[in-house]
Parts: structure tokens; C-alpha cells; sequence
């Protein structure tokens, strides 16, 4: 993906820009260290170490952020930067010559005649950042930490936390001095948090400031010096300046406390989600080769199988696993499909997948959890019950309001049985075909219920009461899984309207524009963004579905092969821009300007575009190995 990893001084001086550009680092545990290019917080998630005490969850934020005052000369400049009622302050970013993202957070500063670096990175595998600098000039840096001991969703307040923040497993190693220096900070600003109708103000604690004083050995100009912050177990982890690491492969592939692979949904507030994983794993994992970790992926998922279904979310703070998804089970049979395709070693799926995924589709047939179930009557999958707040979340449009679902599909949805078939479809190609009658009959019934004649494309769900025949992108899926689903004119029919009504440079809307419930713009409090969630905002990973169904239902001729490409540059130079320097953001406003919304850092934004990158490597994208529907194994027509 085209990233953005340098940011110039004119931008880093511009607080509206730069205080909007945000970095990331990870060390592949679910901890994480976030800011912007301008050194203010805004956002209550940003802070400089929010480990994971029990890796990927349970996520606490120890470290909100530095001050640092360097004196040279007998002049002294503030280098931090913070937002309190009506000023920033100080405003360290009017000194900034360039901001880096590369190898690590990196900022360069001009302070008179001296240039100073500092860098920001966690240790690998360890609840540790180090914060590092290095002048080409003597000089006396003094460096204030604020703490913090919350949970990463929450904020602090003084009369509330006064000694709390005693309790903090956090520990400092570096060679300089501490000069004890106790005091509060009041009313600190998050305006991300402001824009999005919550409460936006913190007070921070800081106990005191470490002092270097470079003229006296402490480091000599050109070398680094170091402080590392830690949880109590990282204690000594080492304070000397040498190199920083490499930037790890992918932020969102992480280790359990266990040992065990997850995928982390985005940056900063998500987690791991079964539904996020399975999506995600083709691009992040199965697209660059790391196969014995995407077969370690699926593994782990299958050892947590109940009634059926694998877990969609884990809980942060260690409850038991949720089981609210109707699709995150079936979107793990197309996770095998993209990695059996890649040359993973059918001896697991022989030995172990195909015993476990005869469980899954039995549960589905007899009835499982939250309402899913085969409808004896057409053979299509159900979910969900009228009424149920739990309903809204079975499908990847999952928002609600309160008590009400903003995009209620329970019933039949279209993606659903599109996967329901393709399960039953890639159990007959993988040898097992006491599958395949009732993916026919699955078949039929799809072509004669879903087909909405006088809109020519499908319906979104079944319900008792009718279909739903609002245009929604969940229908994409019908082509894009392969499998022959629907007819050849049905599939150009469903890719035609969905690029005229849906399409957009950044991805597809989630409902059409003429719709009287269209959104085209994602912002407010809670309540009106949830409103907006899915009904019309752009998901940048849709654009990955879109391509596989535009070259299935147009084949892949040298001309749409040409035209997806352009798709897939035009998205990767818009998702380029940011927020989160060499990420990929959840969601886009669905009309123009069409900025970055939600999550800034997005597993399945990034895995979408990544999967994309390598299928377009390939010679001419035949026989690539990539999970789209023109490489279906065994297809029947």
C-alpha cells in the first residue's frame, strides 16, 4: 500500500495538519503507542505506552505522554506540545523540521543552531517503550513524564485518581537524573474525543523530570540517550541507545499470552474479532506467505467452536467469549479456501478442518445459537429473531441506537446465504460431496427469492414480512465468493448497479445515495454516527469484493484487469493521506469530500488492499493463488 512516511516542516508546523496526523507503534502483543505529528493528544487512546496485560486485551494506558525543556546556550525551548481550554501549550511543534515514520515515530527538531532527534518505539514482545534523543550539540534535556493508570476506554480525573496513580506497574530505567517534582495538570483537551460527542478533558500527574545533562557524560553529541518505560515484570530491559528495531511486518498480527496468533481489528480501540480475522487473514498472513501462521490462526479458532460457530469477539477484560456473528464462522471457510489456494498442506485440512467443518454445518442445519439456522422449507440460512438487540450484531452491519438496530436484517441476508453456499460449495470441491445437492438446492432457491427483477440485482434480506430491497453492497458477495451462485447476466447486473450507485474511489457505500435514509456524512455525538455507520458511509475494504466480482462476472481480459488496477491505485493514494501515516482508515464520509472516519488504523482496510497488491503482482493475475472467484477450485458453473 502507498504510505505517506514523511511528513515536511511546513505541515509539521501546521497544528490544524499536524495535530490530525496520527502514527502508530506496536510490538505484536496488542500494546501500543499513539500520537500525532504535532506531539498533542487528541484522542483519550493516544498515550505513549497502553500496554496489554493479558496479551492482546485488558489494554491500560501507564504513560500518556513527555515534556521535554532542552537548554542550550543558556536559551531554553519547549519542545512538548498540549491542548487545555482555549491555547495549546507549550507548542514545541513551531520547531519541528520533519516528522518520520520510519523505522519508528521520528521527529526532527531545529532549536537555533542545534538539530535534535527523538524517537519513539516499543520493545518486541515486552510492555515497554523507549523514548530516545540525540543532539548535535552539548546541551541539558529535561524530560517530564505524565502517568496515567486507566483503562484505555476511560479518563482520569484528579479528584478521583489523587494516589491512584501510585498503584501504576509502571518503572522507569535511564541514566539520567530524577528530580522529584510532584504536581497535577488539569483540564487536558482530546478534541478528537470533543468532535465525537464524548468527554474529552484528563488530568495527568507527573511525579517529577528526569535531567541529562550531556556535557557531563550522560551521551556525547551524536549519541543517543535513552529512557525506557516498562510494566514492572520488563524492569531492566536495558537503557543503551543503539539502533532502533525494524518496523514490524504488519501492526495487527499479534501473539497471545498464550502463544497463540490473533488479529487485531484496528487501532486504537479494537481488538481481535472473529469476523475481522477471518476477512483480514488472506491479506495480512496467506498474501505474504506466512501460511503456518494463518493455518495456526484457523487452529486456534476451531479449539474455541461452540454450537458451531467460532467466537466474533474476545472480551477485554477476560469474560467469556461472544458468539454473536452469523458470518465470522462461514468467512473461515473461505480463510482456507485463499490458503489452500496458497499452498497450505492438505493434510490439515484432511485431518483436522474438514472433521470440524462437518460439525459447523451440521449445527447449521439443525439450528445453532441466536436464531441461525437452515430453513427446512428452501434450504437458505436464517439468523437473528425480530426484536432482538442481539440480531443487529449477527451481520457485519451491526450498529444500533439504544435499543434499536439501525440496519435490522434479521431474516435471510444476502451475504449470509452467500456464504452458506460457499461452504457448502468448497466441502463438495475439497473431496466431501454429500455436499452438493444441497448446494444446488441452496442454488435455486438463491437464484428465486434473492433475484429482484424490476431493480435487476438482489434483494439485501428475506424477512416474513417481505424482502428488503434497499441497495446495499452486501449482495457484492454473491459474486465475488464465485462459485456460480448466480448466472452469468446476474452477476454483470449485480456489478453494474453496484458500481453506478455505490462506487467510490475509497471503496462502497453502504447505501445508495437516492435512498431517504442515505447519510452522507459520518460525524456527531454516538447516536448520529452510529446512525450513519452503515447507511451511506464508505468501507475502504469493500473495494477488495468488488474487484473479485467485477472480474468474475467480466473475466479477466487484459482490459478489466486494467481497470481493477486503477481501482486499486486510486484507493491506495486516498488511504496514502492519512490519518494514521501508513495505515488504512475504517471508513470515509459517503459524499465528497469523502474524509477518513472511525478507526484510524484498520486491519481489514490494510488486508483488502495488500490482498489486492499481490493478486495484481501475479503474472497478469492468473493462477495467482488469491482468494477471488475466478480461482475456484472445482467449479461446476
Amino acid at each position: 500500500m502507498t504510505t505517506t512516511v514523511s511528513v515536511s516542516g511546513d505541515c509539521c508546523r501546521d497544528f490544524t495538519k499536524s495535530s490530525k496526523l496520527e502514527w502508530l507503534e506496536t510490538n505484536g502483543t496488542g500494546a501500543f503507542a499513539m500520537g500525532t505529528v504535532s506531539g498533542a493528544n487528541t484522542r483519550r487512546y493516544h498515550a505513549l505506552l497502553t500496554a496489554s496485560l493479558r496479551p492482546p486485551v485488558e489494554r491500560r494506558v501507564l504513560l500518556s505522554r513527555v515534556e521535554e525543556d532542552v537548554v542550550i546556550d543558556g536559551k531554553t525551548f519547549a519542545l512538548g506540545a498540549c491542548q487545555y481550554p482555549g491555547v495549546v501549550t507549550p507548542r514545541g511543534f513551531e520547531l519541528l523540521q520533519e516528522f518520520r515514520a520510519e523505522p519508528c515515530a521520528t521527529w526532527i527538531y531545529l532549536l537555533g543552531g542545534a538539530r535534535l532527534e527523538k524517537q519513539v518505539y516499543l520493545v518486541e514482545g515486552r510492555q515497554a517503550v523507549v523514548v530516545r534523543y540525540r543532539a548535535d550539540q552539548p546541551m541539558t534535556l529535561r524530560v517530564r513524564p505524565f502517568l496515567a493508570n486507566r483503562d484505555y476506554h476511560s479518563l482520569q480525573r484528579a479528584v478521583e485518581s489523587d494516589g491512584a496513580w501510585r498503584g501504576t506497574p509502571l518503572r522507569f530505567s535511564c541514566s539520567a537524573k530524577f528530580n522529584p517534582d510532584g504536581q497535577w495538570y488539569y483540564n487536558i483537551e482530546y478534541l478528537q474525543e470533543l468532535d465525537r460527542g464524548l468527554d474529552f478533558r484528563e488530568d495527568l500527574y507527573s511525579p517529577g523530570f528526569f535531567s541529562f545533562e550531556t556535557r557531563q557524560g550522560d551521551a556525547r553529541p551524536g549519541e543517543w540517550v535513552t529512557l525506557c518505560a516498562s510494566i514492572a515484570d520488563t524492569v531492566g530491559i536495558g537503557t543503551a541507545g543503539g539502533e532502533a528495531p525494524s518496523r514490524k511486518r504488519d501492526p495487527f498480527v499479534v501473539r497471545r499470552a498464550d502463544g497463540t496468533p490473533a488479529i487485531i481489528a484496528g487501532y486504537p480501540w479494537f481488538t481481535d474479532w472473529g469476523r475481522d480475522t477471518m476477512i483480514s487473514l488472506p491479506g495480512l498472513l496467506i498474501a505474504p506467505g506466512r501460511l503456518n501462521e494463518a493455518r495456526e490462526l484457523i487452529e486456534a479458532h476451531l479449539k474455541y467452536l461452540n454450537q458451531g460457530l467460532i467466537p466474533n469477539r474476545f472480551p477485554d477484560s477476560g469474560e467469556a467469549p461472544q458468539y454473536n456473528s452469523a458470518d465470522a464462522t462461514l468467512w473461515m471457510f473461505q480463510a482456507m479456501r485463499a490458503w489452500l489456494a496458497a499452498g497450505g498442506d492438505a493434510e490439515f485440512l484432511r485431518d483436522v478442518f474438514i472433521k470440524t467443518a462437518r460439525q459447523i454445518i451440521d449445527w447449521h442445519r439443525h439450528g445453532t445459537l441466536n436464531g441461525i439456522g437452515v430453513d427446512a422449507s428452501d434450504g437458505l440460512l436464517r439468523a437473528g429473531e425480530p426484536g432482538s438487540q442481539l440480531t443487529s450484531q449477527l451481520t457485519w452491519m451491526d450498529a444500533s441506537v439504544g435499543d434499536r438496530a439501525v440496519t435490522p436484517r434479521h431474516g435471510k441476508p444476502v451475504e449470509i446465504n452467500a456464504l452458506w453456499f460457499g461452504a457448502l460449495r468448497l466441502m463438495t470441491a475439497w473431496g466431501d460431496h454429500d455436499y452438493r445437492e444441497e448446494s444446488l438446492r441452496v442454488q435455486r432457491s438463491f437464484r428465486e427469492k434473492f433475484w429482484n427483477p424490476k431493480r435487476q440485482c438482489l434483494y439485501d434480506v428475506l424477512t416474513d414480512e417481505g424482502p428488503v430491497e434497499k441497495l446495499r453492497p452486501n449482495q457484492i458477495f454473491a459474486v465475488s465468493l464465485g462459485g456460480g451462485l448466480l448466472d452469468r447476466e446476474q452477476q454483470q447486473a449485480v456489478v453494474r448497479i453496484v458500481e453506478r450507485e455505490l462506487l467510490t474511489p475509497v471503496g462502497l457505500r453502504t447505501l445508495e445515495p437516492s435512498d431517504p435514509e442515505y447519510r452522507p456524512r459520518y460525524a456527531g455525538g454516538p447516536a448520529e454516527r452510529d446512525g450513519a455507520y452503515h447507511q451511506g458511509t464508505v468501507w475502504p475494504w469493500l473495494m477488495g469484493p468488488f474487484v473479485d466480482a467485477y472480474l468474475e462476472a467480466f473475466g479477466r481480459t487484459a482490459e478489466t484487469v486494467e481497470f481493477c488496477r486503477g481501482l486499486l491505485s486510486r484507493l491506495e493514494e486516498r488511504l496514502g493521506q492519512g490519518p494514521c501515516l501508513g495505515s488504512a482508515a475504517e471508513i470515509y464520509d459517503g459524499d465528497e469530500p469523502r474524509s477518513a472516519k472511525g478507526c484510524p488504523a484498520q486491519a481489514w482496510s490494510v488486508a483488502e488492499v495488500e490482498r489486492l497488491k499481490a493478486f495484481f503482482a501475479q503474472s497478469a493475475g492468473v493462477g495467482s493463488g488469491i482468494a477471488t472467484g475466478s480461482s475456484w477450485p472445482g467449479r461446476q458453473g
